[in-house]
């Protein structure tokens, strides 16, 4: 299950700057293969021996990473958290929306492939399946939103 909340929230739980989050904390931990493998899959880059990332653009630190590859990054290190996702394009959200048991902020959808069976809970209420009940949700909250002049 994703779940996913669409009003933003000053908590410690909560990363809503992703760049400053990963340069301060992410990108001090340990990376697993499976990290590795994402960050190759989103950037393009490679990790070298002394954790610095070699791209087509040279080599840089990890902190050059792209920010939606910084917020996947911080997703899967800090499940617990809800994750701002705003700043992700569609190939980052793809492969976030095929994990599971996790938390994301979203203040507006977006477009991209969502799997038919993946499970989405907004605001920790309405419960949805898939590409098609994500979009139809987005579409009555944007009726909501209308008729309360939000």
């Amino acid at each position: 299950m994703i779940d996913i909340y669409t009003e933003k929230k000053e908590s410690k739980e909560w990363i809503l700057q992703n760049d400053l989050f990963f340069n301060l904390n992410t990108s001090n931990e340990d990376l697993s293969d499976e990290d590795i493998k994402l960050i190759k899959q989103i950037d393009g880059a490679k990790i070298t021996p002394d954790k610095h990332i070699e791209t087509k653009y040279g080599i840089g630190t990890i902190r050059n990473l792209s920010s939606g590859c910084k917020t996947l990054l911080n997703i899967v290190k800090h499940p617990e958290k809800v994750v701002c996702v705003e700043e992700c394009g569609p190939n980052v959200l793809q492969v976030i929306f095929t994990m599971d048991d996790i938390k994301i902020y979203m203040s507006r959808p977006s477009l991209f492939a969502i799997p038919n069976d993946v499970k989405i809970r907004f605001n920790e209420t309405d419960v949805v399946t898939g590409g098609t009940g994500y979009q139809r949700w987005w579409s009555r909250e944007y009726e909501r939103r209308e008729a309360l002049d939000l």
